[in-house]
């Protein structure tokens, strides 16, 4: 059995992280939707998504008898069931959303439609699914209970006696730890903790939270929930917010209730606002029409943004792909792609030079396909 997780129709509405990735492959919890899935079914799994995305995330050659499933949906034990009982030519929905089917087709299906299959069953539970940008930190806490529970033999060393650990059965840690003198606290969910990870002395973690393979935490950070991807350094206070991998937050500020891109960089001193002085529910852009966030929402950054120090983020701030930021003041709420200070573009092969510049830093290399894509997104915003 080969899964295939497709975009659906409203990847846009995921924006500025689906300009560079399939919605599948978008971290959160402690995993992409892609090992997420690889995790509950033991089958292996694809992304299939929109063509100028497509060549980085290769399918493989033979199409026949897949099961293809709504990239965005988050799966539970329940729903995973549910959709490997499903025969050929039979999908399976939640009202009148697709959320999975089993072709009969030798090709390749984008978008899917009902007329593709003969047999249509209706899921009569709640589906969790990413919708919105919000969604990836307002998830974000119970994503790392479930994948905490779910997956199986995770790597585990014992900290150092120095440091406090409040809950200890439910911190795990990877080979190649270095913690000494710090506060954990796993009470309200699980701390996991890669392989190689350095945790700098008086840093205070609350869980559930997760930090990935090799990243870096600075002395005296504070972080009250959320999720570090692997190869990132983090510092000051940061709380219920996603940092991608490759990125970093490594000094002084505040980061809450936020989602920041893989290959970002904030400066030292940046903060982000994620309420409104009045109190009142934010309301955010999608699809030229105003949708409700909630009441709380902070910074969310697109791939390969970087800020100058002591940059202030007004709340809900949507800030494109590939841009430098650097002003005086809040923010603008919206800020594009290639964005160069407020207001001003990026010119293309500065941006690029700059990118790559950034990537060298982590003995990393900005790839064709990185290339392309990039390419894509500042000749459509002309």
């Amino acid at each position: 059995m080969k899964i295939v997780l497709f975009d659906n129709l409203r990847r846009h509405w995921l924006e500025p992280f689906t300009k560079t990735k399939p919605v599948s492959a978008l971290f959160m919890g402690m995993y992409t939707n892609l090992r997420r899935w690889e995790i509950y079914t033991g089958a292996p799994v694809f992304a299939m998504t929109t063509d100028w995305l497509q060549p980085g995330w290769p399918l493989p050659a033979d199409a026949s008898g897949l099961l293809y499933i709504d990239g965005a949906v988050l799966p539970d034990a329940q729903l995973v069931q549910a959709i490997l009982q499903l025969h050929t030519g039979e999908a399976l929905y939640s009202g009148e959303q697709l959320l999975a089917a089993r072709s009969a087709l030798c090709e390749y299906l984008l978008p899917l439609d009902c007329k593709h299959f003969s047999q249509r069953h209706t899921y009569p539970h709640p589906v969790k699914q990413l919708q919105y940008p919000w969604h990836i930190f307002q998830y974000n806490a119970d994503l790392i209970r479930s994948d905490f529970h779910q997956s199986k033999g995770l790597a585990s060393c014992r900290p150092a006696p120095s440091n406090r650990l409040t809950a200890a059965k439910n911190i795990i840690a990877g080979a190649g730890l270095r913690m000494e003198h710090c506060i954990l606290n796993a009470s309200d969910g699980p701390i996991v903790i890669g392989e190689h990870v350095t945790i700098l002395e008086g840093t205070v973690i609350f869980g559930p939270c997760f930090i990935g393979d090799y990243s870096v935490v600075k002395a005296g950070t504070k972080i009250y929930g959320g999720s570090i991807g692997h190869h990132c350094t983090v510092g000051g206070e940061l709380k219920n917010s996603i940092v991608m991998p490759y990125s970093n937050k490594a000094h002084d500020g505040y980061l809450g209730d936020a989602v920041v891109g893989e290959w970002c960089n904030l400066g030292a001193g940046t903060s982000n606002s994620n309420v409104r002085n009045d109190a009142a529910d934010i309301m955010l852009p999608i699809d030229g029409k105003p949708v409700n966030a909630g009441l709380k929402c902070g910074l969310l950054m697109g791939d390969y943004t970087r800020c100058a120090i002591n940059t202030s983020f007004n709340t809900a701030t949507m800030a494109g792909v590939a841009g430098n930021i650097f002003g005086t003041g809040l923010t603008p709420r919206v800020l594009p792609d290639f964005t160069w200070g407020y207001t001003d573009r990026y010119h293309f092969d500065k941006a690029v030079e700059h990118i790559s510049n950034w990537k060298r830093l982590k003995q990393q290399v900005l790839g064709e396909h990185e290339f392309r894509i990039l390419d894509h997104l500042y000749r459509s915003g002309l």
